[in-house]
This record gives C-alpha cells, sequence and structure tokens, in this order.
C-alpha cells in the first residue's frame, strides 16, 4: 500500500480509538441520503435531478458494474504512482472536480470552500461557468494549484472572448467548453418546483463580474421583452426580486433602489445559451487563447474524431451526469469506443458517473488519461463544507491508491483493459 492511502486509514482508524468517526459516508448512497438532509428541497432537486425518467443517470452507475477487476499477486513491493500529466502539466493524482454551478446552494460561499479544499488536496478545479463567486476570488483561494476553465458559449462572441481571457489571467492551465448544454435539458425535478436559480440572480457571477456583460448593460440590454410572460406579483416574487439584488455586486441597499440586477438576470437568460453553435465555430477560439482546448460532452466516437482534425487539444466523455439527454448511452460505454478511434496518445478525460476510486480505476484502465469528480463532492460540501470536500477527495485517492497496489498495478499509466476479468 502507498503511503497516502496507508496515512488515510490510519488517520481514521486512530481517531476511532476516541470515539469520533468519519462525518462523509463512504458509499454514494449514503453520502446522498445526508446530503437530502442537509440541503433544501431545492438545491437537493438541482444537484441530484437528471433528464427526463433519469435513465441515463442509472445508466451510468450500471456501466461500472459490467467490468470486473481481475488483480495480480506477489509482484514484489508495489508503491501506486497515480500521478498524471496533460498538456505539459504534472498533476498528483488523476481527479479534477468538475465544474457544478451555483455552489452555493449547496453550502454558503460554496465555490471559494471547494476552491481552498482543492488547493489543500492537490486537486485541479474546473471552475464552471455558472459559479456564485468571480474566477479571480477562487483562483485568489488556490494560490498557485492548478485549475482549468470551462466555457458556455453565449450568444456573444465578445463575451466568450472576454471570459476566456479573464480565465487565462487567473492562470488557469485549459478552457473546457462544454458542448452539451446549449439549451437546457428536461429536468422533471426542477420543473415540479418550478425552481431554476439563476432566475434567483444566483450562478451568474462569472457574468455580472465582467465586463463586456457590463458594458451591454450600460447600453440598456436586459430589458423586458415585448409578450414574455411575467410573474404574479406576490410575497414570493417580492422575495425573490430581492434576492436578485442580494447577489448582485456591490450593496444591497445600493442594489435595492436599481433595477440593473433585474436586468443582469434577463441579460443571462436571453444570452447564456447558444443553441445553434456548430463545430466551424471552434477554430474561433482558437484566435481568443493560447490556452489548451478541450471539449466536454463528447459521447460518439464521430465526434471525437471530429475534435481531433479540428485541432482541439483533448475531450471529456461525458453525458453531463445525465441531466441532459433521457436514454442517452453510459459515458463509460462510450469511453473504449472513443478512444480505440482517436488513440491513446490523444487526450481523453472523463466524467459522468464516478463515485468511488474503484469507479475511477475503471474509467483510467478504459483510456481515460483523467476522471472528474461531480455530484459526489457537491454532497460533501453540503455536509461538511470544505472539510467534507477535502475528506472525499483523499477517500477517493486512497480507495485508488489501494486497488492498484493490491493489483499490482504501478502506475496510472500501467492501466489498460487487461486488468479486467475476460468476457
Amino acid at each position: 500500500m502507498s503511503n497516502q492511502a496507508r496515512q488515510t486509514q490510519s488517520h481514521i482508524y486512530i481517531h476511532g480509538l476516541s470515539g469520533k468517526k468519519p462525518s462523509i459516508p463512504f458509499h454514494f448512497e449514503e453520502l446522498e441520503r445526508l446530503a437530502q438532509n442537509q440541503l433544501s428541497a431545492e438545491a437537493f432537486a438541482y444537484v441530484a435531478g437528471g433528464a427526463g425518467r433519469e435513465d441515463t443517470e442509472l445508466r451510468n452507475r450500471e456501466a461500472f458494474r459490467q467490468y470486473h477487476i481481475l488483480p495480480k499477486m506477489l509482484h514484489g513491493k508495489v508503491e501506486a504512482d497515480l500521478s498524471i500529466e496533460l498538456f505539459g502539466d504534472t498533476y498528483q493524482h488523476p481527479f479534477f472536480l468538475a465544474p457544478i454551478g451555483v455552489l452555493d446552494m449547496a453550502y454558503p460561499k460554496g465555490d471559494q470552500l471547494t476552491a481552498r479544499a482543492a488547493a489543500a488536496t492537490e486537486t485541479p478545479m474546473i471552475f464552471s461557468n455558472q459559479a456564485s463567486a468571480p474566477m479571480e476570488e477562487c483562483a485568489r483561494e488556490m494560490g498557485n494549484h492548478p485549475r482549468w476553465f470551462q466555457l458556455y458559449w453565449s450568444q456573444s462572441d465578445e463575451l466568450v472572448q472576454s471570459l476566456v481571457q479573464r480565465a487565462e489571467k487567473t492562470g488557469a492551465k485549459a478552457i473546457v467548453v462544454t458542448l452539451d448544454t446549449t439549451q437546457l435539458g428536461w429536468r422533471p425535478r426542477d420543473l415540479k418546483l418550478a425552481y431554476l436559480p439563476f432566475l434567483r440572480g444566483m450562478g451568474i457571477a462569472q457574468y455580472t463580474s465582467d465586463p463586456v456583460f457590463q458594458k451591454m448593460l450600460d447600453e440598456g440590454a436586459g430589458k423586458a421583452l415585448a409578450n414574455a410572460p411575467q410573474p404574479r406579483f406576490n410575497l414570493t416574487t417580492l422575495r425573490n426580486a430581492l434576492a436578485q439584488k442580494r447577489n448582485y455586486p456591490g450593496s444591497f441597499w445600493s442594489n435595492l433602489f436599481s433595477d440593473r440586477a433585474t436586468r443582469a438576470v434577463r441579460l443571462f437568460i436571453n444570452i447564456y445559451a447558444r443553441p445553434d453553435l456548430s463545430w466551424e465555430d471552434l477554430p474561433k477560439l482558437r484566435s481568443y487563447t493560447s490556452l489548451p482546448i478541450v471539449l466536454k460532452g463528447i459521447m460518439h466516437e464521430d465526434d471525437a474524431q471530429k475534435a481531433k482534425d479540428l485541432g482541439m487539444d483533448g475531450i471529456i466523455v461525458s453525458n453531463h451526469g445525465g441531466r441532459q439527454v433521457d436514454g442517452a448511452a453510459a459515458a463509460l460505454t462510450a469511453l473504449p469506443r472513443i478512444t480505440q478511434r482517436v488513440g491513446r496518445d490523444f487526450p481523453v478525460m472523463m466524467d459522468s458517473g464516478i463515485r468511488s476510486g474503484t469507479d475511477a480505476m475503471k474509467a483510467l484502465a478504459l483510456g481515460a488519461k483523467a476522471v472528474c469528480i461531480g455530484r459526489p463532492y457537491v454532497y460533501a460540501l453540503g455536509i461538511g463544507g470544505q472539510s467534507g470536500v477535502e475528506d472525499l477527495i483523499r477517500y477517493y485517492r486512497a480507495e485508488l491508491e489501494l486497488n492498484m497496489s493490491l493489483s499490482s498495478v504501478r502506475a496510472v499509466s500501467d492501466l489498460d483493459p487487461h486488468i479486467f476479468e475476460p468476457s
């Protein structure tokens, strides 16, 4: 067993002598149940929910159970090396924190606390385009530790350019363009509660902190659209209007007598999605940044090949955690087909369904260079704040190290389909 895994286990067992038990559950199902007790109904629905009947979410999990590790024994002392290299940078382990919007629904200042946890555990964080704190603020929390930036391509190319160049200035190592959410999927849990956090002014801090977005507001953008539906005025409407003003930069009292916060929400809703985004738009990003460009949301091997042919630097195999297309294939099922098509030299990462260190080991063996954790770290944040996220990452890392050591796998780069039982 490597030192990190041994230290994590020893820490837990030694504290057990004084009756202290871990506050973050190890099994995802228990983690989710505990988080549900901590989060508001709206927050839990937003995090837990998927598209339609949530068959894709279920399929993501079932796919991992189809692969059975066949450990080999007595290969001498094995210290598992978890380090990986991506785009010329070395990372201590293959876990990334996926971009998750509106983290302050799970815990106050959730983006900042997650950034601190990422730095404390040497885990790269992908800043969400839909964060509740500006990327500059989260970058300060991380110091020199690695971060990437997720981009939703809005209807304003000038805004896209501004966001990307701000990310460069914060020290981001790559730009992750999310392709599968050019419009929101059909999400019954959110629809049942008639709740979208962005309408309350949450999750739009990257926009309200952006000079191009502010210029658009100065020019009068964000006015009410003709014939657009308007909510009935009542106490709930008033509370939500006040929430918009609280969530907008500046003091609440100065925002109270201005319509700027409301116009910012309207402008965001009007421009954040780009349903007509096409492959022809992507090369434009090259003129905006010199950073590696990674396309997130690839599920078909033809799309993976297009990304490679267009000169993109890598992809993330993902179905958005089952949140966009109900009945879609599992991300893990798509992974080996994609890596076979583009070859192992082209960087492929994966998310959607990672719930343990063992899951990560399987995805890495099927060709992923790294994996992104999503819902689990949000639940850990909701339960324990920064320390909850740190604990979860350490547990996943320790389990991966231990399983690799017990299977006589010396390094992440040695993982391949040969670790599995023959089908």
